[in-house]
């Protein structure tokens, strides 16, 4: 092999500078190196700023050429949790388990050289070694099959414990299952929402599913449906996800379940018998018109003609002759305490039908 790699590399420069590239990574992947010297070694042989980031703990390398760490502050130009900075030349995906991890690149201040790609390629491959060797719980995707066995009420707490652990979840800390549904794949969301490890996603049926110790609600991006059980049992966190995730709206994108407390209540209405009623009735008549149910929604959430005015950019006085209308349709004086009262419940359980 290397007889032929000699003769290869006679025959072309590119071909030989490609060679010594591949041999110089081979050497450091069977030295195990760690991400820091992944990325001082690839900027000495680049001889510019390299970096490494990586997308679900946010962490970013770069190093100089001198081998001096180079800063990864917030600065206009520096490199964020979810990229390379604005001044990168060249950059390549990391690739574990066939998700994308994170990102290395090079900051050269001309054209970018020849084999740069060749060396980014090299150093991706090598990052993902060493991610890897951290264990599973480094990657956002997991095996399905493994996360139904985690939330399923069927599955006894020996095996439950036995797949949390396979997930790279310690027994004693207590786990949110969120129900999702997004067009963004599940591990990008997974990072987003839970940047300290460890998280896992997979799909399942007809949502998308994941697994955290602690998140944050408010990095969930605007587009994005989701529901949150509390920490805790996971088939019952699971459940209560499920059934957040169904009073979601693109008002309130994202529910947690202790948030919804006795609504919760109407989720467990049979689908016949809340069609059945009058103020339920009424309002899938009054979704006919989407002005009116626009109108409704929105006085139901601020419960303030004038608030509502505002949300709208309406005059006061055109939503109150709206809701006037609105109150003669469902049957209801929905500007009355208990009429507001009836008009939210029925609203709620006429979207619950939906579902």
């Amino acid at each position: 092999m290397e007889a032929l790699a000699v003769r290869l590399s006679g025959l072309d420069p590119y071909v030989d500078g490609a060679i010594r590239i591949i041999g110089f990574y081979d050497t450091l992947m069977r030295r195990r190196v760690d991400l820091a010297a992944l990325a001082r070694a690839s900027a000495g042989l680049a001889e510019c700023t390299a970096g490494i980031g990586l997308h679900g703990t946010g962490r970013v390398i770069r190093h100089a050429p001198d081998g001096r760490p180079a800063p990864a502050g917030p600065t206009a130009s520096g490199p964020t949790a979810s990229g390379p900075p604005p001044t990168a030349s060249s950059t390549t995906p990391i690739t574990l388990d066939e998700e994308e991890i994170g990102t290395v690149w090079l900051e050269r201040p001309g054209p970018p050289s020849p084999l740069d790609d060749v060396l980014l390629d090299r150093l991706a491959i090598a990052a993902a070694g060493v991610v890897e060797r951290h264990g599973p719980a480094r990657t956002t995707m997991a095996d399905p099959a493994l996360v139904e066995l985690v939330i399923s009420s069927d599955t006894d707490e020996a095996a439950r414990a036995r797949a949390l652990r396979l997930l790279g979840f310690a027994a004693d800390v207590p786990v949110h299952v969120v129900a999702v549904r997004t067009r963004l794949p599940l591990d990008r969301l997974g990072g987003l929402i839970c940047p300290a490890r460890p998280v896992k996603a997979a799909p399942l049926a007809d949502v998308g599913v994941v697994l955290a110790t602690a998140l944050d609600p408010a990095r969930f991006p605007a587009d994005v449906r989701a529901g949150i059980g509390a920490a805790g049992s996971p088939d019952r966190s699971w459940r209560q996800a499920r059934t957040a995730l169904r009073f979601t709206t693109p008002r309130e994108p994202v529910v947690h379940y202790r948030d919804l407390g006795a609504l919760a209540l109407l989720a467990e209405v049979p689908q016949d018998t809340a069609r059945e009623n009058a103020d339920v009735a009424a309002v899938a008549r009054l979704a006919a018109d989407p002005e009116d149910l626009e109108t409704l929604d929105t006085y139901c959430a601020t419960g303030s003609l004038r608030r509502a005015a505002g949300l709208l950019h309406l005059h006061h006085s055109s939503i109150a002759r709206r809701l006037e209308q609105i109150s003669k349709t469902l049957g209801i004086d929905v500007t009355d305490p208990t009429g507001l009262t009836r008009a939210r419940l029925a609203l709620t359980a006429w979207r619950l039908l939906g579902d």
